[in-house]
């Protein structure tokens, strides 16, 4: 069936066809198989849903039909039909609400033993994950990779606060290959904007074709896109004051420690942060270091290299700062070296950013305000923010390594979405973990984690 068709038998997408046949044995079966019971690729069925705005998508179903297993794709909007080049996607055009009606049976009459989908948090992968639990089918979540760059994520459901990789030392594997950070998939920075740029403007502009597609955009894209052009206007400004700034630091005259801000769009800010907007962040570790930092120490506020400076950061910090009574101890960043920042530092604060992966790397001690897959003894700071800023407890070499490892071993792929040989290397060694039943480490969900999220964003009404 062609890209932009709609579902078989031309009833409304919202209101799924009958089931014209029983279900296939594979869908009845729990996942993940029990060991040594794989499934053959011949008789798998591995349904595609959205992914990221690169050829990557469209290569990675590719090595899965080479390998024999039948591949099936959804279209939820004019973006994601633009960047599946495979063709025989299905569009569903319907309305959220009748979406996971119409994926169960979608799933049920194509024999869909496997969903994949990037970025777990949107709308309907979430739902998705439902429809796979209900039906017994494998659900896997592709991301950028937590040992970024160069490496790329595939795991059972979801990733941070959902992620099924352990917060238990004591689970880890040290007899893992260590993991190969050597760079090699780099890729221009004009590659990913103009992909996020035609897949976003092709949802908009394409809304007429999928009319009732909830985009759950934190900033519309056009707006966004105004917002970049303000930003690079500034550019020269603003990199002659990180350059002071990053001088500063390197100077050695005062002690720093280290606030690395996320995008504020970002699901893991949204899904798995015990915070509204992180301005609220802004206030808690502020008001902390203003009480319990050392006189002599310094806070440097490192922006996201990507944020669109709606947010107006400096401003909110200077306020806060000023506040609070230390105007000369806090300082915004916006550029600069971010590991020389990090080995310098005497400690990093995150919410669940992959920063604090970087800062382990190197032996730097990381507090992890939100849900973080990194959050666990031996790694992290146990302790309250407070004492963080005069007594961080620094990571343990043998955890940190151990942790890396596993990680690596268990979730991780070398590779790009970008680079054409970097799509390639995690595009098959994907399909092959994926038909080969392997994806991710054994057993339920560590209930802890996810348990102290939902815990902590009640306390703040977030829930």
């Amino acid at each position: 069936m062609p890209s932009g068709s709609s579902p078989p038998r031309r009833r409304s997408p919202s209101r799924p066809p009958a089931l014209t046949r029983p279900r296939p044995p594979a869908i009845a079966r729990a996942h993940p198989p029990p060991t040594g019971e794989a499934v053959a690729p011949a008789d798998r069925t591995v349904l595609f849903l959205q992914g990221p705005p690169t050829p990557f998508w469209s290569e990675l179903g590719d090595a899965v039909a080479a390998r024999g297993a039948q591949v099936r794709r959804v279209s939820l909007n004019a973006g994601d039909a633009l960047f599946w080049r495979r063709g025989g996607a299905v569009s569903y055009r319907g309305r959220l609400r009748g979406w996971r009606r119409w994926l169960a049976a979608f799933a049920a009459r194509e024999g869909v033993t496997d969903i994949v989908y990037f970025a777990d948090r949107l709308p309907y992968h979430r739902i998705a994950q439902k429809v796979a639990r209900a039906a017994g089918i494998g659900a896997y979540a592709v991301e950028f990779g937590y040992l970024r760059p160069d490496w790329l994520t595939l795991e059972r459901e979801g990733g941070g606060a959902y992620s099924h990789f352990t917060d238990d030392p004591a689970r880890l594997n040290p007899a893992a290959p260590a993991p190969d950070f050597t760079a090699r998939h780099g890729h221009p920075f004009l590659h990913e904007a103009v992909g996020e740029v035609l897949y976003n403007l092709a949802a908009t502009f394409g809304r007429p074709l999928y009319p009732c597609y909830a985009a759950d955009k934190y900033y519309p894209p056009v707006f966004d896109y105004l917002c970049w052009l303000a930003k690079l206007a500034r550019g020269r400004a603003a990199r002659r004051g990180a350059a002071a700034v990053e001088a500063a630091c390197r100077s050695g005259a005062w002690p720093y420690a280290l606030l690395a801000l996320q995008l504020q769009s970002d699901y893991q800010l949204r899904a798995c942060a015990p915070y509204r907007h992180q301005s609220e962040t802004l206030a808690e570790v502020i008001a902390s270091f203003a009480a319990c930092a050392a006189p002599a120490q310094r806070l440097v506020v490192k922006l996201h290299p990507l944020d669109n400076g709606w947010e107006n950061w400096p401003k909110r910090v200077a306020r806060l700062a000023a506040r609070h009574g230390v105007a000369d101890r806090v300082l915004t960043l916006d550029g600069g070296d971010l590991n020389r920042l990090i080995r310098d530092a005497t400690g990093v604060v995150t919410i669940n950013s992959t920063v604090g992966v970087h800062a382990l790397r190197v032996g730097a001690p990381v507090k992890a305000l939100g849900a973080a897959i990194y959050a666990m003894p031996g790694l992290t700071h146990q302790g309250p923010l407070d004492g963080f800023w005069t007594a961080p407890q620094p990571p343990a070499p043998a955890v940190v390594a151990a942790f890396l490892a596993t990680l690596a071993e268990q979730i991780q792929f070398k590779g790009s979405f970008y680079a054409p040989e970097g799509r390639r290397l995690a595009a098959d060694a994907m399909a092959e973990r994926l038909l080969a039943g392997r994806v991710g480490p054994p057993g339920p969900r560590p209930a802890a984690r996810l348990e102290s999220l939902r815990a902590a964003r009640r306390a703040r009404g977030l829930v």
